[in-house]
């Protein structure tokens, strides 16, 4: 009698990016050519927690085999709300033993961490999971500062159509400001805007204050368009981190804008119309000094998360996806497997999760660091030798202003 076949489960959660297929097509393949059978949990976790067992999707060869080019994922993916995840757990754990799973490939994000290394330590040795870092927001924090994969192909495709976006301000003399995605890091954005050349990043990491007025940020995009009209342009294009919006006071916020949560609790920085909101303040301080400047808001961000991923990802994703049953299938558990120097290898859970807050370290923009260093010296924005006596003269004349006006307006952005 043939020996059954030990089962590959996959699953993936959070939010898409560029890359995903790349990984389930090389782990299905590595897993099939050492006898395994493999399965996709179709619609991620929340699947599971509704106890679905019809969600399972047998994956063969011909099923991956030319997948790995292309954006999206097979399975699709899921999220949940942290309340459901407490009650149903259970009944996730009894799912993932009824499908007989016994090893687990988990992509995903921070979420996602968290999730696999809960369901490693229930299941106290009877199933061997392995993560696999994903994230358009790059803010996982992977050794020797690489990113995580999908970020390279959303930064591409993000710099493609701000290059587009800035065309468009330079041939119709107008500003726009363009938010995009990124959560609380502002990798992706300032990724973007130092790609593509724009006229300033702001990232929420250069706001040291706990909570950061729209009036400050407004100002800040203010003194940009007063100080490129001196320099004789009437255009720009301004990249904004959507997370500054969660800097900013909520309270404050709702006045300009209505606040919408997702699956997981969490406000939707991706639906809060920053833009917008950033917009209608820059533009009635234009207007008060009789300064007449178009301006667009234009969100970008989830035109980035399924694109088909440029080479770097294919690469990259199909090296993860090797790595991570190779590491199943020689005894590993409770890691996520990373490409670092060349090599693969796992961290374990244990080194991801804060001791403090129990929660998956996270990666923000080092402003002291010279990458940081690089895009701000490119930017057009107010420095502390525009307010020195014979540069604030020049700027207040052009914004309409006494220099005891124009100093006692902007002068606190550069203290």
């Amino acid at each position: 009698m043939a020996k059954k076949k030990e089962i590959v489960g996959i699953i993936v959660g959070g939010g898409p990016a560029p890359g995903i297929n790349g990984v389930i097509s090389s782990a299905t393949i590595e897993a099939v050519n050492h006898g395994k059978t493999v399965i996709g949990i179709r619609g991620g976790f929340k699947s599971l927690f509704d106890g679905n067992i019809r969600c399972a999707v047998p994956l063969a060869l011909e099923d991956v085999s030319r997948i790995h080019t292309e954006g999206g994922s097979i399975v699709r993916t899921s999220r949940d709300y942290p309340d459901k995840v407490k009650k149903k757990f259970n009944i996730l754990m009894s799912t993932i033993e009824r499908l007989g799973i016994r090893y687990l490939v988990t992509i995903g994000g921070d979420g996602t961490l968290f999730m696999s290394n809960w369901i490693e330590r229930e299941a106290r040795g009877r199933i061997n999971i392995v993560h696999v870092p994903k994230t358009i927001d790059n803010d996982i924090p992977l050794p020797g500062g690489v990113s995580t994969f999908g970020y390279e192909t959303a930064r591409h495709w993000g710099v493609e159509i701000v290059k587009n976006i800035m065309e468009d301000a330079r041939t119709t003399g107008r500003w726009y400001f363009v938010p995009t995605m990124g959560r609380n890091a502002g990798h992706l954005a300032l990724g973007i805007g130092k790609a593509a050349g724009a006229t300033i990043t702001l990232i929420p990491e250069e706001f040291k204050e706990r909570k950061v007025s729209v009036k400050k940020v407004a100002d800040i995009l203010t003194g940009s368009i007063i100080k490129r009209l001196h320099l004789g342009k009437d255009h720009g294009v301004a990249i904004l981190a959507e997370g500054i919006s969660e800097k900013f006071d909520l309270e404050e916020l709702s006045h300009y804008e209505p606040l919408e949560k997702d699956e997981t609790g969490r406000i939707r920085l991706s639906e809060i119309q920053l833009g917008r909101v950033l917009k209608n303040f820059v533009k009635k301080t234009l207007d008060s000094m009789g300064i007449g400047v178009t301006i667009v808001d234009k969100n970008i961000g989830y035109e980035l998360r399924a694109a088909d991923p440029i080479p770097y990802d294919i690469e990259y994703t199909r090296n993860l996806g090797y790595g991570a049953i190779k590491f199943l299938l020689n005894g590993g558990t409770g890691a996520m497997i990373v490409f670092d120097e060349g090599r693969l290898r796992p961290i374990s859970f244990v080194e991801m999760i804060d001791p403090l807050t129990g929660c998956v370290k996270t990666s923000l923009v080092d402003v002291c660091a010279e990458k940081y260093e690089v895009g701000r010296k490119y930017m057009i924005r107010f420095e502390r030798e525009d307010f020195e006596p014979k540069n604030a003269a020049a700027l207040a004349k052009g914004a309409r202003m006494s220099v005891r006006e124009f100093l006692s307006r902007f002068s606190y952005l550069v203290q």
